[in-house]
């Protein structure tokens, strides 16, 4: 863990910041006294986030047979738990601006990775799937942040990337004395979410850990690693997609213990619900 980036990053005045409606939303479902018509009467003090928690909870993604038309019927039919994730991703989006292109495929790859998080976690009953989505939904949340404090560094990590043919990995450790993983825990840190997120978000390239780690972490790290190269199988959010991964032979798959035929099974899964529903996910 980097002390300095940390202290950097928990004192900085410029960093973006959750939107309130997030804030208050996962306040009042952690007090336990939540109604619906309560969570319905936050979220609406948004307007832009309410329209985008009722477009997305009416996507074949989350398989409802009616129309849901307001947000109190939204919360009923979905469940807290779900709110909260799809309140947390409308209001995310707001960080992603200046809304170029850079930024656009940032959000695409990082909301679809959230998607295919939430199959794996629900296919294999390994993880929670709202806590999955959110892993999935913040894994490269650190690389928005850096876009955002210097543009023009992170647009010369881009470059390399494009013009050497090589990852961002390698690219950010060419122009970074850090990691856009370790950037992002300590946001998430920031912002008060809980410590397995941090984890699951520090660790989702890297895979390393110890002999006593919690395997609620490794499980939610690896379902957060197997859903970002899923994106990257499939070319979301990149410029071209990476057809030579493996996703049965990967790191992330072998933790899950999932067989390849399980494996390609999710792939077909997350790539049929993403292209369905592609325009209201990330317009």
């Amino acid at each position: 863990m980097n002390k300095e980036l940390e202290t950097a990053i928990m004192n900085a005045a410029d960093l973006p910041t959750i939107p309130i409606v997030a804030i208050k939303v996962m306040q009042l479902i952690e007090s336990e006294n939540a109604t619906a018509d309560e969570l319905a009467k936050i979220v609406s003090t948004d307007p832009a986030v309410a329209a985008r928690v009722l477009k997305i909870s009416n996507s074949s993604f989350y398989g409802c047979r009616r129309q849901i038309q307001t947000l109190s019927s939204a919360i009923v039919i979905l469940g807290f738990s779900t709110l909260r994730s799809l309140v947390v991703a409308a209001s995310v989006k707001q960080v992603y601006k200046p809304y170029g292109l850079t930024e656009k495929m940032l959000w695409e790859h990082s909301f679809a990775a959230g998607l295919a998080a939430r199959i794996i976690a629900n296919r294999t009953r390994i993880a929670n799937e709202e806590e999955a989505f959110l892993a999935g939904l913040f894994h490269d949340i650190g690389k928005i942040i850096m876009n955002t404090l210097d543009r023009n560094k992170f647009q010369e990590v881009m470059q390399h990337c494009y013009n050497e043919g090589i990852s961002f990995g390698q690219a950010e450790r060419t122009i970074y004395p850090f990691s856009h993983d370790e950037v992002g825990a300590y946001v998430i840190k920031k912002w008060n979410f809980p410590e397995i997120l941090t984890s699951a978000i520090l660790y989702h390239h890297t895979l390393e850990f110890d002999e006593f780690e919690d395997p609620a972490v490794v499980n939610l790290t690896a379902i957060t690693a197997l859903a970002d190269l899923f994106c990257l199988k499939l070319g979301i959010g990149i410029r071209e997609p990476e057809e030579d991964i493996d996703l049965a032979c990967s790191k992330p798959a072998q933790l899950l213990n999932i067989a390849p035929e399980t494996v390609q099974q999710l792939l077909e899964t997350f790539d049929k619900a993403f292209q369905e529903d592609k325009a209201l996910f990330v317009s």
